[in-house]
């Protein structure tokens, strides 16, 4: 076999990419006289909500945060349920269930690994008390079908939280228009993340969208304390105002408890540079999802990427392949350690979060078919701006040789 493209080194599943354009735009907001809270937060929110499409974006620390602030901005608390599919990471259901909620989960499509309407509607039916809020995954870069979700859910009176972690740029159509992911079109919030293997990188890092202005305010209460220097919202005005009705300059209130879950400058200038970069991240991410989809072609039925969702345009965080391995004659572990030999990282995404430990104890056993079908085939082949395509047929030449074909 050609020796790897990688010249030795392990080709990972997913990777950052950082230039020196990246690296002036940190060192720059070392140079200067705000690491937090300052101009360059301000800069990125307004550049990532032209991204999204949407009137605004509020970042914070994580993709995480961003889950937990907006499950607390739709009203989410104590004796709730939300729905949440269960092939995502920990982080979907975590959030919500941190703010107070019971994690009602929905089995998914068994080639997609997305929530569907009708599995939605299985999960509410068995949903022992309020639906608050549903939370789609926009699962390796696909979108789950917001307008179908969002009639159940509306029809409901549920609030839609998307959680567009691995789908920053992709766009799907509705009734022949396209909408871009971000915009909360069919939604009420959409959350992001900005880890070193997501489309665009801050470290850490994450952002929440979306189009009510009242969403907005609380969300940008709850990632700082709760605490507000609006002085038209002060309460306490013998403590807020001097004998003039002046507001005193130090004088902020806490209407509600939150978090410190705020993005530091030095994060967001890197986000606020890696957005410049990002139609070359899309553009290197299609042509190798592309080039994967040719190769790959010969292996199907036992190896094939999963199924691509009509009518969406998906910038794909994650290459995603499903294996029949009962047919190949070897276990996952077995093909993931023979690629892992020949210099291929590859990855599971992700365990059905109901599977584990916790919420089982909790919930119980529950069986969810499309989740299961979609766990046991699934396997993540890398993909990241930087490779080459020479790259992609060295993954798809080593996975041969592994099973066989």
């Amino acid at each position: 076999m050609a020796k790897t493209p990688a010249k030795g080194r392990l080709l990972p599943y997913g990777r950052q990419s950082i230039d020196d354009s990246d690296i002036a735009a940190v060192a720059d907001v070392l140079r200067g006289d705000f690491l937090t809270t300052g101009p360059a937060v301000d800069g990125f929110e307004q550049a990532f909500a032209d991204v999204a499409d949407a009137p605004y974006a509020v970042a914070c620390s994580s993709g995480t945060a961003a889950l937990h602030i907006a499950a607390l901005a739709v009203g989410v608390e104590p004796g709730d349920r939300v729905i949440v599919p269960s092939i995502t990471f920990l982080a979907t259901a975590n959030a919500p269930h941190l703010s107070g909620a019971e994690i009602v989960f929905a089995d998914v499509d068994p080639d997609t690994g997305l929530m569907l309407a009708d599995t939605l509607q299985e999960a509410m039916a068995r949903a022992d008390g309020e639906v608050k809020a549903v939370f789609p995954v926009h699962l390796n870069g696909q979108t789950a079908p917001m307008p179908e979700l969002s009639d159940v859910a509306r029809a409901a009176g549920i609030a839609i939280v998307e959680d567009a972690c691995h789908a920053i740029a992709t766009r799907y159509e509705a009734n022949g228009v396209p909408v871009t992911v971000g915009s909360a079109a069919h939604s009420d919030l959409v959350c992001f993340s900005f880890h070193p293997v997501k489309t665009i990188a801050m470290g850490e890092g994450g952002a929440v969208s979306g189009r009510d202005p009242a969403f907005e305010e609380r969300l940008r209460l709850l990632r700082n304390h709760g605490m507000t220097r609006n002085a038209d919202a002060f309460t306490n005005q013998a403590l807020a105002r001097d004998e003039s009705g002046a507001a005193n300059p130090w004088y902020y209130e806490m209407p509600d408890v939150g978090f410190n879950y705020r993005a530091s400058d030095i994060h967001c200038a890197l986000g606020l540079s890696q957005l410049k970069r990002l139609d070359g991240f899309v553009e290197a991410r299609k042509a190798l999802a592309l080039r994967y989809d040719e190769k790959l072609a010969p292996l199907a039925p036992v190896v094939r990427p999963v199924k691509r969702v009509p009518g969406c345009d998906p910038v794909l965080h994650l290459y995603a392949i499903l294996i029949d391995f009962p047919q190949t004659g070897l276990t996952r572990r077995a093909v993931m350690e023979a690629l892992r030999e020949r210099g291929v990282g590859t990855q599971v995404h992700y365990i059905p979060v109901h599977l584990q430990p916790y919420y089982r104890a909790r919930y119980g056993n529950r069986e969810l078919p499309g989740a299961q079908a979609y766990y046991e085939r699934c396997l993540s082949l890398p993909l990241f701006p930087a490779m080459t395509e020479e790259d992609v047929d060295y993954v798809i030449a080593s996975l041969k040789e592994v099973i066989g074909a």
